[in-house]
């Protein structure tokens, strides 16, 4: 019987260790581990300054994705606040169906002054309608992220 009960324990053990999470890699080939919950990023983004950067992992929702390419996406920071994701040297995009996916990237945060010429390009990728873009006359600040890997949760 307490060998019974010492082959259960064991078992259970074994197969809490296989509960880990499968992803899929774009860009550089990054470790899952010691990333930042997305609600901390946005505190992390709320000490930057223009012209800050810093280096970090962090974890968090797909809000929208470039529907033409997949060269950039939005992360969902909590509180209204989002990440604008673009990827180092334009080398690697994400699929564009991942809105509401988990993700995981690494690379540099920082504080941007996005141009109205920016503003309406990433607009239009978007696809949306000519007043809203027409309706862009400043620019803005933006969370900003360079990514040089992503995970994306399987």
């Amino acid at each position: 019987m307490e060998r019974t009960y010492i082959l259960m324990v064991i078992a259970c053990v074994l197969l809490s260790c296989n509960e880990q999470k499968n992803y899929e890699v774009f860009g550089a080939t990054i470790e899952a581990d010691n990333s930042v919950e997305a609600s901390k990023m946005n505190d992390k983004y709320a000490s930057l300054e223009v012209g800050d950067t810093l280096e970090t992992k962090f974890t968090a929702t797909v809000n929208s994705v470039c529907p033409k390419k997949g060269c950039w996406m939005k992360l969902d920071l909590e509180n209204g606040k989002e990440a604008m994701v673009r990827f180092k040297d334009y080398g690697f995009f994400v699929p564009k169906d991942i809105q509401g996916k988990q993700v995981i990237v690494s690379g540099k945060a920082f504080i941007d002054q996005m141009s109205v010429e920016d503003q309406k390009h990433f607009a239009e990728d978007a696809g949306k309608s000519e007043e809203e873009i027409a309706a862009i006359s400043k620019p803005s600040v933006t969370y900003s992220f360079m990514a040089d890997g992503v995970l994306i949760e399987e």
